[in-house]
């Protein structure tokens, strides 16, 4: 195995990555110390990326756009974290599965919906 520390997360039904779990130098993040940071590449809205990029914890993933790396060494809480491995997972869904995927992520957020009942986001 080439990379036998990092871990690879799929969606069941379309095979898309939606997490990479990875130990990475900490020079390739621009900081300053020698060792490794244990981090999580997640798939996120390019608003959200630039929103949350200049946060602590929060690093540009290296060549992609669409996706940013999140330091898994306390800074970021964990409630952060799973938030954004749900909009990942649910940015990686299957094209007709995408809207219910994201209003689940959206409620376990504990965010409101813009579309008002469950139903009528399941119809949409």
């Amino acid at each position: 195995m080439k990379y036998p520390e990092y871990e690879v997360f799929r969606h069941y039904a379309s095979k898309k990555w939606f997490a990479l779990v990875m130990s990475v130098p900490k020079p390739k993040l621009g900081l300053q110390e020698e060792d490794t940071l244990d981090a999580v590449n997640v798939k996120c809205d390019r608003v959200l990326i630039g929103a949350v990029h200049t946060e602590p914890g929060f690093f540009p993933a290296m060549n992609k756009e669409s996706w940013i790396t999140t330091a898994l060494d306390g800074r970021v809480s964990d409630e952060n974290i799973k938030m954004l491995l749900e909009m990942s997972f649910a940015a990686a869904a299957a094209k007709g599965k995408k809207k219910i995927v994201r209003y689940v992520a959206v409620q376990r957020a504990g965010l409101s919906t813009p579309y008002g009942t469950d139903r009528q986001w399941a119809r949409t």
